[in-house]
């Protein structure tokens, strides 16, 4: 179960590394797609920008992690 846990957590960690080397920035709104263009205005709604160490760091995290999964020894398999 651990083995499962660790994976996936890497697997994730790489997928965002690859999705932050591809966008420059994030908006992220709490209302629904629909009604944001119904009213033309999206309260609440936060704006991340993506540094340029994010990507890599978070790639080589999830690496890392990757790798850590297939070092673990055979007792926490079960």
């Amino acid at each position: 179960m651990w083995r499962s846990f660790f994976l996936a957590i890497g697997i994730t960690f790489c997928i965002l590394g690859l999705e932050f080397l591809v966008i420059e920035e994030a908006v992220i709104s709490p209302a629904p797609a629909n009604s944001v263009v119904a009213t033309g205005e999206a309260s609440g709604r936060r704006q991340i920008t993506i540094q340029e160490w994010m990507p890599w760091s978070f790639l080589s995290a999830g690496a890392v992690i990757i790798l850590y999964t297939y070092t673990l020894p055979k007792r926490f398999q079960s």
